[in-house]
């Protein structure tokens, strides 16, 4: 009776890591990132997360790879829903960016973005998380379009990648503190391109 309760238990241990890697990720970065960091982060010992994951390098990986899918499922719950093209545009512009300096799921994705120029592994990741955003963007210019609310200058792919190289951009700034660039300021000048391209004075 035992063993079939052992995966689940392993299951929530790994998460647990997984979770207590990416705390230790933001609080001290990846530079500084050790084993026994993440290990008191977990309540856990150094052993118990080798255990787990031999390779520091897979852990980190797996927190990538979590923080992108729960910044993609944010970013739907509140945009997929919106039916009206200007709203949801407008909703897709705040979501993408960071609420604050301190932001922690911005931070942390980040710091992990740093890993792509030596990793596949995470390069794949930024590079899926690009093009899911872009999807995003592309869906609602199109939609804006067919119902008449946009004007669009030119085609949606390209509008699309601007706009979220924007957020990137823009987000970039917030978190690293630039006193000139908060986010209520980035979402204001986002709104600015969109409205230039997209005709749409509503936004």
């Amino acid at each position: 009776m035992g063993k079939p309760g052992r995966p689940k238990n392993q299951t929530a241990r790994r998460e647990a890591l997984v979770d207590a890697a990416g705390r230790a990720i933001t609080e001290r970065g990846l530079e500084g990132l050790r084993i026994k960091d993440i290990a008191a982060e977990a309540g856990m010992s150094a052993g118990s997360v080798l255990y787990y994951y031999p390779e520091l390098d897979e852990l980190v990986l797996e927190v990538h790879r979590g923080a992108v899918e729960r910044f993609l499922a944010a970013r739907h719950a509140v945009t997929d829903e919106v039916a009206d093209p200007v709203a949801r545009l407008r909703a897709l512009i705040a979501s993408g960016l960071p609420t604050a300096p301190d932001d922690a799921t911005h931070g942390l994705l980040f710091e992990l973005h740093r890993r792509a120029d030596r990793s596949p592994g995470h390069a794949e990741l930024m590079a899926s998380l690009f093009a899911s955003e872009v999807g995003l963007y592309a869906t609602a210019l199109e939609v804006g379009a067919a119902t008449g609310e946009f004007t669009l200058t030119a085609p949606v792919g390209d509008l699309a990648r601007n706009l979220v190289a924007l957020e990137d951009g823009y987000g970039l700034h917030i978190v690293s503190r630039n006193a000139a660039l908060t986010r209520e300021e980035a979402q204001r000048l986002i709104r600015v391109h969109a409205r230039v391209v997209t005709g749409c004075a509503d936004l």
